[in-house]
């Protein structure tokens, strides 16, 4: 059984945890500008490929592009809404697209601030497939969610810290105050999601 689809309340386990991420923001480096390096040393292709000479450098495919200062060093949502790029919805055109726009209120018991998950700009780029239901369920409160998971590259960790702005950024995701949170919930903006996770979360947190 995987361990981190389980509640564990033990002491070395916390610790062991908390190893792990203080080893993950120590390991991020502080970028104070865009730097990318040149293909030819990015230790991903063969140097001595003619191929590389006929790729386009990342410093001229993304200097242009709303800056960051995390992950690929691009602000991607920002980028798209500001029409900085126009990527394809979709390649076959009976293919039916769709964005969520509400948002879902995660960790709501736990020590950090709330994590406010915005649909809407994750549906920008992808398809509810691609979460749903394999990552996560729909249904609010099925889902047990775990920062120890998500730091192993599962849940939320699939797409972050690879692709998308890494597991440094705590505050991007753990972005509302508590209270504010309750509030919105209490007048019905916004949905109540992964309270199984969030109860994983407050104990491992004990």
């Amino acid at each position: 059984m995987n361990p981190f689809h389980t509640t564990i309340r033990s002491s070395s386990w916390r610790r062991l945890a908390a190893a792990a991420l203080l080893g993950v923001l120590a390991a991020a480096p502080a970028v104070a500008q865009q730097q990318w390096q040149p293909l030819v040393k990015d230790g991903l292709r063969d140097p001595d490929s003619p191929a590389v000479k006929l790729l386009q450098q990342p410093s001229e495919a993304l200097s242009t592009l709303a800056p960051d200062t995390a992950g690929n060093q691009v602000r991607w949502v920002k980028a798209l809404d500001d029409g900085q790029i126009a990527p394809r919805s979709n390649i076959q055109p009976g293919t039916k697209v769709q964005t969520y726009e509400r948002d879902v209120f995660l960790n709501l018991k736990g020590g950090m601030p709330v994590v406010r998950f915005p649909h809407r700009i994750h549906t920008l780029w992808l398809d509810c497939a691609n979460c749903h239901d394999h990552l996560f369920k729909k249904e609010p409160g099925s889902n047990r969610l775990s920062m120890f998971a998500i730091l192993q590259g599962e849940q939320c960790g699939v797409c972050h810290g690879a692709v998308a702005f890494p597991l440094t950024e705590c505050g991007r995701c753990h972005n509302t105050k508590r209270e504010d949170a309750l509030a919105e919930l209490a007048r019905g903006e916004v949905a109540a999601g992964g309270t199984g996770g969030t109860a994983v979360a407050a104990e491992v947190r004990k």
